[in-house]
């Protein structure tokens, strides 16, 4: 989880924190961030991009016996490609109680894939929060002006 945090870092200062890494018999064979905003991308989310990059990695979409680590609850597009690629488990910092969909708002993994929840939940938060308490500051000075 530390490496998916330090993809999440990585995203900043124009994306939401988030990192994803994809693992195999403990080596990392996908690393992913948030590029939304950088590419303009509605699916720019860090589990795509280390999907993805795992897949290539190993020639083969099918991550069956792989882990993903991710520092912020999957959504459901995310969900619906980690049951897609087979992904084993899925590890997890903290929870999106707007949009997640590993328990929080939605169950879309269980029981197909184990979920780990709030791994480094504390880390993965506090990066999550600054990075919107840093937002609401530029908007309202924005609108001061």
């Amino acid at each position: 989880m530390e490496e998916a945090l330090k993809e999440a870092v990585l995203s900043l200062p124009e994306d939401v924190p988030v990192g994803a890494v994809v693992v195999k018999d403990g080596k990392i064979i996908g690393r992913g961030r948030n590029v939304r905003e950088k590419d303009h991308s509605p699916s720019g989310h860090a589990e795509v991009r280390a999907i993805e990059a795992a897949a290539k990695s190993t020639g083969d979409w099918r991550l069956s016996g792989c882990d993903l680590y991710v520092t912020l609850e999957p959504c459901p597009m995310c969900a619906g490609l980690i049951r897609s690629a087979r992904i084993r488990c899925v590890y997890f910092g903290a929870y999106d109680p707007e949009y997640g969909a590993a328990g929080s708002v939605y169950n879309l993994l269980d029981p197909f894939v184990k979920i780990r929840p709030y791994v480094l939940g504390t880390e993965s938060g506090a990066l999550l929060g600054r990075f919107f308490s840093e937002m609401r500051e530029k908007s309202e000075k924005r609108g001061a002006l």
